[in-house]
């Protein structure tokens, strides 16, 4: 299949990658050269603006951008894709983004005769290059079956969340948690061993009784405590404290809209925002713990 790819940076590159492994071709775009000298030297086709993506005989379009108004701005803008883009070709955003945004963009995307779907992805830049990222899709079931086949060469779950904004609806009520989560085993870490208890000993009674989640059993944010973990090498590489915080804000804000409350997820966006401004957002979302303990 030929497909389009815009946006080719820590996580859209490795995904890109992986298409073209999987006997696809790609034209491809970004504001990086270097990020589109790596697709071409992988066997790409570059392209010199999202116009150029649209107007070529792609029978689907992925982006993987930063942040709402990337999206809006390569989808909606004069010069991007739905101006010029062919009826019936699929359009996939897997950026993260506000799920108002993401329904705004599909509904315009309608609207010109093309089908969109929102599919946000969870597993990192590990998860990126392994191939192992699970996507949380919105949009009609017809498209969505349409796009598995092609999500699998780049993930390894792919689920169906519903309609559109559903995909964005799940990942950010799922990385509210986390951020939540990896608060709460920090202070529990923290109080244990500023009260006398060894922190491996710790965290292995905590990973085999009801405290037990990911944030202590994969990612435990101690230092010392696993040896795979951004903890080990001073909270370098993973998932930086300032997108934890974009997401946290995304949360936040779409609760704000439907009127719900999430007061744990709006602690968690201001210990976040506290963190950030004493100039830790690139660390590890994990390196929280340093406002917990000297150890970290």
């Amino acid at each position: 299949m030929h497909i389009g790819f815009l946006g080719l940076g820590n996580m859209g590159g490795p995904m890109a990658l992986n298409l073209l492994k999987a006997g696809h071709s790609l034209t491809v775009f970004d504001l990086s050269p270097t990020s589109m000298a790596r697709l071409v030297e992988a066997g790409a086709t570059a392209a010199a603006s999202p116009t150029a993506i649209a107007q070529s005989d792609a029978e689907l379009i992925i982006t993987m951008l930063p942040a709402a108004a990337h999206v809006k701005s390569v989808y909606l803008g004069d010069d991007g894709l739905l101006p010029h883009v062919r009826p019936g070709v699929l359009l996939i955003d897997c950026s993260t983004i506000d799920p108002m945004s993401a329904r705004e963009v599909a509904k315009a995307a309608a609207e010109r005769g093309s089908s969109m779907l929102d599919a946000p992805v969870s597993g990192g830049t590990g998860g990126a290059a392994a191939g192992t990222l699970t996507f949380m899709v919105g949009g009609a079931a017809a498209d969505f079956d349409r796009a598995q086949p092609l999500l699998a060469a780049m993930g390894k779950n792919i689920v169906h969340c519903g309609s559109s904004g559903n995909g964005q609806v799940a990942k950010v009520a799922n990385n509210m948690l986390l951020g939540i989560s990896m608060i709460g085993v920090a202070e529990a870490m923290a109080l244990g061993v500023s009260l006398g208890m060894d922190a491996k000993v710790l965290a292995g009674i905590i990973n085999t009784s009801s405290g037990r989640c990911w944030s202590s059993d994969t990612y435990n944010p101690f230092p010392g405590v696993l040896d795979s973990t951004p903890a080990a090498r001073g909270y370098s590489g993973g998932f930086g404290s300032d997108l934890m915080l974009k997401d946290l804000g995304l949360a936040t804000e779409a609760a704000k809209q439907a009127r719900q409350p999430v007061i744990l997820g709006s602690v968690a966006q201001q210990l976040y925002q506290g963190f950030s401004l004493q100039g830790h957002g690139g660390l590890d979302f994990s390196a929280i713990i340093k406002l917990y303990c000297q150890e970290a």
